[in-house]
Parts: structure tokens; sequence; C-alpha cells
């Protein structure tokens, strides 16, 4: 019942397009190109992994989708509209919980809330959320009482009680154990089908991006350009050990640069 009721309440998912993005810094006096011409469309409710070298530009093209920053050159839209600010309805969940250590579970729950002026019309959406993440009976706990899971947990709360229409997903089970990393994809991807929000995950992991998303794009080493779009093309839930995932998994590595399975 609690998945029907996010899945009432979410707003609708978004189309997002990247148009001919580069982006560059300036590092010490000097021009430093992270993205070099990426294009791609991602249709709403539709769940994409990136994968690509460490430093090539993924996180930045998190950055821009939620739109913390603004492409040098082409651009991110949403529903045919550029992307120019942040906005609640585009939500990044970084790879550290980042939860305040002063706030309980529900405080950072509510921090989005408050700050749109919204928590007391919407106080028993937090309820939900909290539910929905199994966090329910740990709402007055602080993070420094959680385990590394309940407090990635925690931050997916405080990203779902605004509806997103967009959930951005910077390497978010990156730092957790094995066992727990696998319970997480596995109740994130409940989270995805239930409230139908447009998923785009950022992972250094095959694995994981096979399991979870529809369409896998690979980018190249920096300035990062796409080397390729795979589509996975399986019904979840998707078994490990499945000939076709392992075929998808060898083919990946390989445009990776890695040329053995590992």
């Amino acid at each position: 019942m609690m998945a029907l009721a996010l899945a009432e309440t979410a707003a609708d998912s978004i189309a997002l397009d990247v148009e001919g993005v580069s982006h560059r810094y300036e590092l010490d006096g000097k021009d430093l190109q992270v993205l070099d011409d990426v294009s791609l469309a991602i249709a709403p409710g539709e769940f994409v992994a990136l994968l690509g070298p460490s430093g090539c530009g993924k996180s930045t093209l998190l950055r821009l989708a939620a739109g913390l920053e603004t492409p040098t050159a082409g651009k991110v839209l949403e529903n045919g509209r550029p992307i120019t600010t942040p906005n609640p309805d585009r939500i990044l969940v970084f790879q550290d919980a980042t939860l305040f250590p002063w706030r309980t579970v529900r405080g950072n729950v509510a921090t989005g809330l408050e700050a749109r002026g919204l928590v007391r019309e919407r106080k028993h959406r937090i309820d939900e959320v909290l539910t929905l993440v199994k966090l329910e009976g740990f709402s007055d706990f602080y993070p420094h009482q959680l385990s590394g899971g309940m407090a990635q947990r925690a931050a997916l709360a405080r990203a779902l009680v605004n509806d997103p229409k967009l959930l951005l997903l910077d390497e978010p089970f990156g730092k957790l154990d094995s066992l727990t990393r696998l319970r997480m994809q596995n109740e994130l991807l409940d989270l995805w089908k239930s409230a139908g929000f447009t998923a785009l995950l950022v992972t250094h992991d095959v694995e994981e991006a096979l399991l979870l998303a529809d369409c896998v794009i690979v980018l190249s080493d920096r300035p990062a350009s796409i080397v390729a779009e795979v589509r996975v093309g399986q019904p979840h839930p998707r078994r490990r050990d499945d000939p076709n995932l392992v075929a998808l998994r060898r083919s990946l590595l390989e445009k990776l640069g890695i040329s053995h399975d590992v």
C-alpha cells in the first residue's frame, strides 16, 4: 500500500536531453575540458547508467542536469526547456549521505520541505518515505547512530520527500560493504518502480549498471565523449548469472578498455 501511495503522489517523470554539451573548468589559469560534444536522450521514467573512467566527467554531467552549473557549450533540457538553475524536481544524491549531524533522521528528511515552506502541509510525506525506505523506527536517531546503509536510506528519503521527477545518483552505494550494496540496489529499483521518476546513475560497477538500468552509456576518458550506448533489454528482476547479462558485462568491460573478464 505504501508503494501505491507514493506512486499516486509522485510528480510525473521528465525527459532529459543533452544536446552537444561540452564543458570545461579553469584550473591554475588553464582550461581543463571535461566533456566533449556529449549528446543523449533519456525518456520519461527511464533508468540510465553512466560508466566511464574516474575523473572523466560523469559527475559533471550530473551537476549540469541538476542545474548546479551551466554547460560551456550545448544545452541540457528538461522536457524541452533549458535547465539553468536548480529545482526540487531534480534531486542529486551523492556517494556520501551528507546528513546534518545535529539533526535527527526525520529532521534531515524534512530539510527540503522546510526550505520550500511545505513542512506543515506535507508532514505526512515524511512518514510515508521513512516507511518506504524502512527507517520508520529510526526517525529520532542521529546520523552517528546509523549504519552506512541506513544513512544512505535517509539520504534517499530526503530526496524522495520532494517527489522528484528526476533522480540523479552519483555513486550512491560506492562506500557501502558488498552485502549492503546489493540490498540497496534492490531497494533503489523498488523505489524507481513505485515512484516512476527518471533516474540517471553514475557508477563504476558494471554489474550494478546492468542490474538496474534500461540503458548503459559508456564514456571515454577526459574529455568525455560517448563511446557506446547499450540497451539492456532484460526485464526486472535480473539475475547476475543470466547469460545475456554476462555477455553484456564482458562487452562493456571491453568498451572500457578491459579486454579480459574480471
